[in-house]
């Protein structure tokens, strides 16, 4: 209770208890809070109308006011006091009291506080200064405002308290439920009559009640309206506690018809009704009360005619009331139908396992049933793999398609199937057999189901089959055989020849790109040492272009040796190749034509969208030159499915679902000894200078890499076809977005850069320095963990990820951030294969920059890290402070804002301690906030709610913020967009009244970027 208001005021329990003592009661009566809290309210008040202080009886006025929960607040008037209206700021000690009037009831004028003229919608300064009745009458509900005024009009005439429900009009059209409470007190000679109150919100209650009475109304029509049975029982327990009967309280109008019990509410079931009624109804409804969990069967009552019931129960009134519901269906036709099938069946059944022969059953829709024990033993499988369509699991897939398509026939058109194919054993071994089946028919002729056999002929196929050998040369056999082996050893060859070319182009471009990052950074480091010599910067940007040449060349092989690290995304390969169409027609010039069939229906891949555009665009490139300028170029999209019979020629192929890319020309087409050499890397058609060799390889590489298969058809004079098969994906297509790089910034924290080719590190040394970084360095992994261990403060790891030494660059990371948490880890590499990179995606988490990178590049990623961990560490810092404070009390001169200016905020933020702290800090300024910690989350949570602002971090990991944005403005176009990112700029393409809230971000900071967008 606040103690610390002016007004004399004193606050009583239902008991009469003193439970508050303002400073103004102090003040009046003497004595201090701590001497009077806990003392009946009779010691400072007797029966003549005297208050006790400190220094003796005390001649004061007073006014009484109940509280919500039974007690009162009383208000002390001194001779000097004018107004009562001071001593009614009680609303500031209680959330139920919204508001205090006092009215002078000859002048008509109400003068309240400023919450009470808020709640009316009027101007604070006029309320507090007075007006009339008329003006708080007008903002009353309109079939409210008659009987308010009758009630007023009472209170004046008859004196005493005043008390009236009734709802206010609020400024913005909604309409809040009020309590009014006030008494009529008569003035002295010569001075006016006054009504003061006080006005409670009893919205929540009024709402809560209406909501109430609803329920009980739909419960009531749902009760008397179902068709099921419906009933609510009492369980009755004996000393030991054992259900022995139970009492109906309540019975809807179809219990009568589902049971056949009339007027059932008030009886006891074995008692009254049926005194043999089986004991599992009581155990059951038992049980229920027992636990307080629902339960639900099927079981006889062989009292009430022998039926059947199926039932739902579960417990009302909480666990110890004893009361079940109960909802439950007469099953008595179907389960007496159901038993005399079984017992069919069963017949059926034993007759079946005593047979030799393989027995089944079907539905009529073909799906197996059932299988005698002659099935499982000898195919080894259970009955649960073969039902269903699972029988196709174990006929020759040779066989399968004519078999099912004969199966389909017979299903469709009701006549008997009879077929031959071959049957896989327990062993693996397939065996010929006659299968047939026959169909059950009801009365009408329909098919019911299927009973069929299935009959060993393999003796008889063998005989066939050595007839049918005994026509075929010796010389064929070998001939035939011979092939096989040739092939199966050309396919291996060529398949350890492409493993053992990718191993080594792998170790070439990590090499290499060690090399470029030298140049390059030196190159840049120079660039600024020529500024202003014209001829020497045309020289050193020249030189710049060819190191971003001999990095497209390093890539490519990277590519072909499947080592470069793939940001594969869920795409629409349809949608991506006409993204590519102006691009293609580019580059293939106008004198060819160009046409796409893309495959309605067509499945999303998950691969990398760079590396697929560089494929198609080499693809392209290959056809324009094979059509020598002229021809036409097909590009096709499809789903395509892969079946074991076809894999099995390829080692590294898996069977299952594929998109399919197929780029087609009219060109000069390839020999059988080009497409032998074709994926090797620097293999060309073309003549000498005309290309590298690397486009079909990097093609190849990144095709596998994927998960994928590849595969060529051309002929001399026929054109070429390259399939391209990317594994299916079934989740959601991602938009692709370019976060734009902003200038460089530099910086002053401490980097250490651990790197052992000494040029690199030199060059990375210098490049760092250059931007302002203070610059650490180790030459290996050991050695940077030891800087890191010495104490010596860092604030970004940087390091390349391939290593000497025992210690690899991973693990020396993870040492060093627990050691220094707030360390922020950049990779580097020219090369990955296990280290972050796995299965071709980097690991969860892990940062790379690709060798070579540029200066700005270099700059740009460590900015945006360190502010990421910047904002991590504000956030942690903010939580722990707020864990320590204690609340303070709401002051109450400074009233907390009115929700007037409150926003809904969709919050997206994949950091969850960022997350958890911006979402604090937005609810401590009076926000509500949704939260999401991607960008899925968040398209579904803006479909299913209404809010004014997004506020979105740039980084996503299902999708960039710039299009999460533009997704979110489609459905609501409306809200304002905030990019929360380390970023210096918003991404291309933002609304233009976007806000940038750079991290790390402060309180005030983020109030000021929602401020702009009110």
């Amino acid at each position: 209770m606040d103690t610390t208001l002016s007004a004399p005021l004193i606050f009583l329990d239902p008991d009469g208890r003193i439970t508050g003592w303002s400073e103004g009661a102090e003040r009046l009566l003497g004595w201090k809070s701590a001497q009077i809290v806990g003392h009946p309210y009779s010691e400072i008040y007797d029966d003549r109308g005297f208050f006790i202080g400190s220094k003796g009886p005390q001649d004061l006025d007073s006014v009484s006011v109940p509280t919500p929960d039974g007690g009162r607040v009383v208000a002390l008037r001194s001779p000097h006091t004018k107004h009562l209206l001071e001593r009614l700021d009680l609303t500031m000690t209680n959330s139920d009291i919204i508001g205090a009037w006092n009215w002078d009831v000859s002048g008509d004028r109400i003068f309240t506080d400023g919450r009470f003229a808020r709640t009316f919608g009027l101007d604070q300064e006029q309320a507090s200064n007075g007006l009339p009745l008329e003006e708080f009458i007008n903002r009353i509900h309109p079939e409210d405002r008659a009987r308010v005024a009758d009630e007023i009009v009472r209170t004046i005439e008859n004196g005493g308290t005043y008390s009236a429900e009734y709802r206010v009009i609020q400024p913005d059209g909604s309409v809040s439920h009020v309590l009014a409470q006030g008494k009529l007190v008569e003035g002295d000679p010569g001075k006016p009559t006054r009504f003061p109150g006080v006005l409670f919100d009893i919205s929540a209650r009024r709402m809560a009640e209406m909501e109430a009475e609803a329920q009980r109304e739909r419960y009531r029509n749902l009760f008397e309206n179902l068709d099921s049975g419906f009933c609510v029982i009492r369980m009755i327990w004996d000393d030991d506690g054992n259900p022995v009967d139970y009492e109906f309280l309540e019975a809807n109008k179809a219990f009568v018809r589902h049971t056949g019990i009339e007027a059932p509410v008030g009886k006891w079931m074995r008692r009254d009704i049926a005194a043999g009624h089986e004991q599992h109804w009581f155990d059951f409804y038992g049980k229920v009360a027992r636990t307080g969990e629902p339960m639900n069967g099927e079981n006889p009552a062989s009292e009430l005619d022998n039926r059947w019931f199926q039932v739902q129960a579960f417990p009302i009134d909480g666990v110890s009331s004893d009361h079940v519901a109960v909802l439950f269906t007469d099953t008595t036709a179907n389960k007496r139908a159901e038993l005399a099938l079984k017992a069919s069946e069963e017949e059926f059944r034993s007759l079946s396992q005593s047979m030799l022969n393989h027995i089944w059953t079907a539905a009529r829709d073909g799906k197996i049933e059932w299988l005698n024990d002659r099935v499982l033993a000898y195919s080894g499988e259970t009955a649960e793999s073969l039902k269903g369509d699972g029988w196709g699991g174990i006929v020759h897939p040779e066989d399968l398609p004519d078999a099912a398509a004969s199966w389909a026939e017979a299903i469709k058109t009701g006549k008997v199937y009879q077929t031959e194919f071959r049957i896989r054993r327990h062993d693996g071994k397939y065996r010929w057999h006659v299968v047939r089946a026959t169909p059950v028919k009801t009365e009408s002729g329909e098919v019911r189901r299927w009973v069929g056999s299935n009959t060993d002929i393999e003796h008889a196929k063998r005989n066939e089959a050595a007839l049918a050998e005994l026509n075929a040369t010796l010389e064929q056999r070998i001939e035939e055989r011979t092939q096989e082996l040739q092939q199966s050893q050309k396919a291996l060859h060529q398949s350890q020849k492409m493993e053992t070319i990718g191993k080594l182009t792998g170790g070439v471009a990590h090499d290499f790109n060690n090399l470029l990052q030298v140049v390059a950074g030196n190159l840049q480091l120079l660039a600024k040492d020529v500024t202003g010599n014209e001829r020497a910067e045309i020289r050193v940007k020249n030189a710049l272009a060819g190191v971003d040449r001999g990095a497209k060349l390093a890539s490519q092989l990277l590519a072909f040796g499947r080592r470069q690290p793939l940001e594969p995304k869920v795409i629409n390969a349809g949608n991506f190749i006409n993204s590519m169409e102006d691009l293609l027609r580019r580059s293939v010039g106008e004198s060819i034509s160009i046409e796409t069939i893309v495959a309605p229906g067509l499945w999303n891949t998950c691969a990398d969208p760079t590396q697929i555009e560089n494929a198609l665009l080499n693809l392209a490139i290959n056809a324009r030159d094979a059509m020598e300028g002229t021809g036409k170029l097909t590009i096709e999209a499809g789903n395509a499915e892969l079946d074991d019979t076809y894999c099995a020629a390829y080692d590294d192929v898996r069977s299952g679902d594929y998109v399919l890319l197929a780029v087609s020309d009219t060109g000069t087409g390839m020999s059988r000894e080009i497409l032998e050499q074709v994926f090797e890397p620097f293999f060309s058609t073309k003549a000498e200078g005309k290309g590298s060799g690397l486009g079909l390889s990097m093609v190849y590489g990144f095709v596998k890499q994927s998960g994928g298969h590849i595969k060529i058809y051309s002929e001399p004079g026929e054109g070429t076809t390259v399939k391209l098969y990317l594994p299916r994906s079934v989740a959601e297509e991602q938009q692709e977005e370019d976060v734009p790089q902003g200038a460089v910034v530099g910086g002053t924290e401490t980097i250490l850069v651990v790197e052992d080719d000494d040029d690199v590190r030199a060059t990375v040394v210098a490049t760092l320095g250059d931007l302002g970084y203070r610059v650490l360095t180790a030459r290996d992994a050991q050695n940077g963990l030891a800087v890191i261990e010495s104490g010596v403060p860092v604030d970004v790891l940087f390091t390349d990820v391939v290593m000497p030494g025992n210690l690899k660059s991973p693990e020396m990371a993870k040492l060093a951030k627990q050691r220094i948490p707030d360390l922020v880890v950049l990779f580097t590499s020219g090369y990955t294969e296990n280290s972050i990179v796995h299965g071709g995606k980097l690991d969860p988490g892990v940062e790379l920059l690709s060798k070579p990178y540029t200066r700005e590049a270099l700059d740009s990623r460590i900015r945006h890290l360190l502010a990421n961990q910047a904002q991590r560490t504000e956030a942690a810092a903010q939580q722990a402070a707020a864990a320590q404070a204690e609340p303070a009390p709401a002051s109450p001169e400074e009233p907390a804002d009115a929700p007037d200016g409150k926003l809904t905020v969709l919050l997206v933020e994949d950091e969850a301690l960022i997350r958890f702290n911006t979402a604090d800090i937005l609810e401590e300024m009076g926000h509500a906030v949704i939260e999401a910690g991607t960008a899925a989350e968040a398209l579904k949570a803006a479909g299913a709610n209404d809010f004014d602002i997004l506020v979105t971090d740039v980084g996503l990991p299902d999708m960039k913020g710039g299009e999460l944005a533009r997704k979110v403005r489609e459905l609501k176009p409306g809200v304002g967009i905030v990019f929360a990112t380390g970023e210096s700029q918003i991404p291309d393409g933002a609304d233009a009244n976007a806000v940038l809230l750079t991290k790390p971000y402060s309180d005030e900071s983020l109030k000021a970027a929602l401020e702009k967008l009110r």
